[in-house]
């Protein structure tokens, strides 16, 4: 007998059909898939007990699918049935590291590797979730099927691991609710299966809503002391102070096999050659360790050419390009490769002469000698330049470096340290064949990885970060994640090997780094989510930012820029029920600077650039960062809105990416024209689809924010009136419920934000009033941190200088800043209410707007 409070299970499986709520939503479901209810399948848990509760009032919502077949193997696929004239939106791996969206009407549209898929079924008034999940050392993901049938495919990644059936492979959940669908699911599978942690359940880091600057894009591999040192100063003097540093890729001791194991590689610019590169020790490379406390400090210090960076890395380009000519004339059969070797011979050599200065003796480190001896002493290396750069400038709160999950691209040299490691050759999966080709897969293919033993794990890790930690460095960005799945054939398979080495980086996080310090990256597959995230709490949603097409695509300059935001929107919608979305960072002087600046200051993350010394927009960054370097950062993730979750905003020719978020005090919308690129399924790879690069017209409404999404929001949503300020127009309108949307067209590569703030009636006269916000940023609304409605008036505290708009339909009696009677302005035209406010540094740059009625 069932228990009184049993709720209807909305799923049944029979005659070939899955239906929900009485609808089919899939059909020719083959016999041997099983059906279970979520209810049935409860295990132990250490999920809060409100979680717990919440999973509880949704369990009918959701059922586990599994399939039984006659042999066992490694690699399973079934199908699961077919859908056809259906809408869906699905997130795929269009590389190993990296996912983004599709979206089509049949189960033959979906593209491998699929990570999830959501469907429409609007004659249920419902969205059916079907997501492939973890059973025991299986991982599964979708592939297509014919004539609109889909399987999924479960492998272990071991020959050695077999089965041949499956409870729970894959999790179906239904709500009338696509947020709340992806919110419900996310949380059931976490109780499930007990391996990660909801974002709820963690603490982010402390950089989440500061500005910070990654060293990637301006040095590469080129990366050093003084290069840094310069960076940070030209912030500061630029009037904003970066609150985060990240020293990417290029800090570390890292050599290639067949050289001396005991010394750096030199000469190393770009990704291409270093990939096959290799740990040989787990403390910063010589150009680091030569570093001398003072020596940025003093009158003496080293210059640095900011053309230096950019001429190697023009040079470096071009070597990649000659290369990538001369493994085409091979494919094509060519015999006579002379010509080609020699052009890349003068071109590298070209690049030796320009590091020539560092070999002679004149390097740019900040000066030192101790960079051969391994010298500890606290005088030189990463801790002195830590500790002088803390000194410099004390608003560095956090400095983070990179490295790979396996230490380096090509992981740690056997015998090189205490760690017991050995090159493992790689072995792709099959369904990575649908995938677009990547030079580093290409790279790490040809040198195979260096693993330390699992067993080893948590001893590699803390390693490595206790020492970081102990020479002033906050956390780590850990990239190239999705490597043990090609070298698990003899440690049990992707999922148990994955376990080992997540546990042993958790564990060192939490140890290491105040358990929040660590931003993962190259990481978008389900086995990292489902398995590496019971502690991380913050990862990239997007594939890197590209200054331009790596193919050379002149139109990849614009385009590209569209595609970031795409994957970083949709990817949101799954990542961020586990880890804070970071959309990445971009450069301030790019052609489309503006555009990228526009859909961070509305993320709900981290902002942070990868400028060169010298390659700045102050005036641009200055509209995303107060002079302190804390920036108004929304209280949610950005997310799409309900009628872009079934479109491609790419290449349709008529959508308009908008993306929803919350202030504390009003809701906002960006709308981005990200047109002109996307996926080809017959190529396998992202292009441009120049034809869709033009304006696009659309329209834009209150409902479209969702507005009981959270607790603080839901209010503000049953507001009867709104004030809107459109951005980019300067324009401020009134709407309501029930208003016409406002259309919009956008240019391409263009924006606008709308930031609708509710309408409240002050006064004796009840005059309409709605504060806006700081106008010179971006996110004016995110500028308001506190409101309140005194009798006959308003106080709002505001953070930041510039000017303050407000919508008020009446001229007040009086206006006050810090408690001095203020000058202000007012329209009666548009009901614009401006006030200018200081940045006062001795009050944090808060400034208190009085007003009276």
């Amino acid at each position: 007998m069932a228990p009184p409070n049993a709720q209807k299970n909305h799923f049944n499986l029979s005659g070939g059909k899955l239906s929900v709520d009485g609808v089919p939503v899939l059909t020719d479901v083959p016999s041997n898939v099983s059906l279970t209810h979520f209810s049935s399948t409860r295990r132990s848990s250490d999920a809060p007990i409100p979680l717990l509760l919440r999973v509880d009032s949704t369990a009918s919502r959701g059922c586990f699918l599994g399939f039984a077949q006659d042999r066992p193997s490694d690699r399973l696929t079934n199908s699961l049935g077919r859908f056809s004239d259906r809408e869906f939106l699905s997130i795929f791996r269009f590389k190993t590291w990296w996912s983004t969206m599709w979206v089509g009407s049949s189960g033959s549209d979906l593209q491998m590797e699929t990570q999830w898929v959501l469907l429409n079924v609007p004659e249920a008034s419902s969205y059916v979730l079907i997501l492939p999940i973890v059973e025991g050392p299986f991982r599964s993901a979708l592939h297509p099927g014919l004539d609109g049938h889909f399987t999924i495919c479960a492998e272990s990644g071991s020959k050695r691991v077999t089965t041949s059936s499956f409870d729970a492979i894959a999790y179906v959940h239904v709500s009338d609710n696509p947020y709340n669908v992806m919110r419900e699911a996310y949380s059931a599978i976490r109780v499930h299966l007990n391996t990660f942690k909801l974002l709820e359940e963690k603490t982010v880091p402390p950089l989440v809503d500061k500005f910070g600057w990654c060293t990637w894009d301006a040095f590469y591999l080129t990366v050093d002391p003084t290069g840094v040192w310069h960076g940070v100063q030209e912030f500061v003097e630029g009037g904003v102070s970066p609150r985060f540093l990240i020293i990417d890729d290029g800090w570390q001791s890292i050599n290639l096999d067949g050289q001396d194991p005991n010394k750096d590689t030199k000469n190393l610019v770009l990704g291409g050659t270093q990939m096959t590169a290799r740990l040989y020790r787990l403390d910063e490379c010589e150009k680091f360790r030569k570093y001398r406390a003072g020596s940025m400090l003093g009158p003496d210090a080293p210059s640095f050419d900011p053309k230096k960076p950019r001429m190697l890395i023009n040079k470096a380009i071009e070597v990649e390009h000659a290369e990538r000519d001369r493994d085409k004339a091979v494919r094509s059969g060519a015999k006579d490769l002379a010509e080609l070797e020699s052009k890349i011979e003068k071109h590298k050599k070209e690049i030796d002469e320009l590091f020539g200065a560092e070999e002679n003796g004149q390097d740019s480190s900040g000066a030192g000698g101790c960079g051969k001896c391994a010298c500890k002493s606290e005088s030189y290396g990463l801790k002195a330049f830590t500790r002088d750069l803390r000194k410099k400038f004390p608003g560095l709160d956090d400095i983070y470096v990179w490295h790979a999950l396996c230490g380096a691209w090509g992981g740690v040299r056997p015998g090189s340290t205490h760690l017991k490691s050995k090159v493992v050759q790689t072995k792709l999966s099959p369904g990575l064949g649908g995938t677009m080709t990547d030079l580093a897969v290409v790279k790490i293919v040809e040198g195979g990885i260096g693993l330390v033993d699992p067993s080893q794990a948590g001893n590699f890790y803390d390693s490595m970060h206790s020492y970081l930690a102990s020479v002033g460095i906050t956390g780590v960005k850990v990239d190239v994640i999705h490597t043990l799945e090609y070298v698990s054939e003899d440690y049990g398979g992707r999922v148990e090997l994955a376990k080992a080495y997540y546990k042993g980086l958790s564990d060192s996080l939490a140890k290491n780094f105040k358990g929040s310090g660590l931003i993962s990256s190259m990481q978008q597959c389900n086995d990292f989510f489902f398995l590496g995230t019971r502690q991380i709490s913050i990862g990239r949603v997007g594939d890197d930012f590209w200054f331009q097409d790596p193919n050379g695509d002149p139109m990849g300059v614009y385009w590209l820029q569209g595609v970031h935001m795409i994957h970083c929107a949709y990817n949101s919608m799954w990542m961020g029920q586990i880890i804070q979305p970071d959309w990445d960072m971009f450069q301030s002087d790019h052609l489309c600077a503006k555009f990228h600046a526009g859909s961070r200051a509305i993320c709900g993350g981290p902002v942070y650039v990868s400028d060169s010394v010298g390659g700045h927009d102050f005036e641009l960054i200055k509209k995303l960062v107060y002079p302190d370097g804390t920036i108004p950062k929304c209280q949610h993730f950005a997310l799409p809105t309900r009628d872009c979750l079934f479109r491609n905003p790419l290449f349709d020719n008529k959508t308009i990416l908008k993306i929803w978020n919350f202030n504390k005090y009003g809701g906002v919308i960006g709308a981005f024209n990200c047109q002109g690129a996307g996926w080809d399924p017959k190529e396998q790879r992202i292009r441009g689809h120049s034809e869709c690069y033009k304006p696009m017209s659309g329209s834009v409404h209150t409902t479209d924010i969702e507005w009981d999404q959270t607790k603080g929001s839901t209010q503000m949503g049953t507001a009867p009136e709104f004030a809107v300020y459109l951005g980019q127009a300067d324009q401020l309108i009134l709407t309501t419920p029930t208003s016409d949307p406002i259309d919009i067209t956008i240019q391409p590569s263009c924006f606008e934000i709308f930031s609708f703030v509710p309408i409240m009636h002050l006064g004796p006269s009840s005059t309409k009033f709605a504060p806006i916000g700081l106008i010179n940023m971006f996110n004016c609304g995110g500028t308001i941190i506190d409101l309140d409605y005194p009798d006959f008036g308003a106080t709002v505290k505001v953070k930041g200088g510039g000017v303050f708009l407000a919508y008020s339909s009446g001229v007040p009696k009086k206006c006050t800043v810090n408690g001095a009677v203020a000058e202000f302005g007012w329209s009666p035209e548009d009901g614009k209410l401006t006030v200018d406010l200081p940045w006062v540094k001795e009050q944090g740059g808060v400034s208190t707007v009085g007003l009276v009625f």
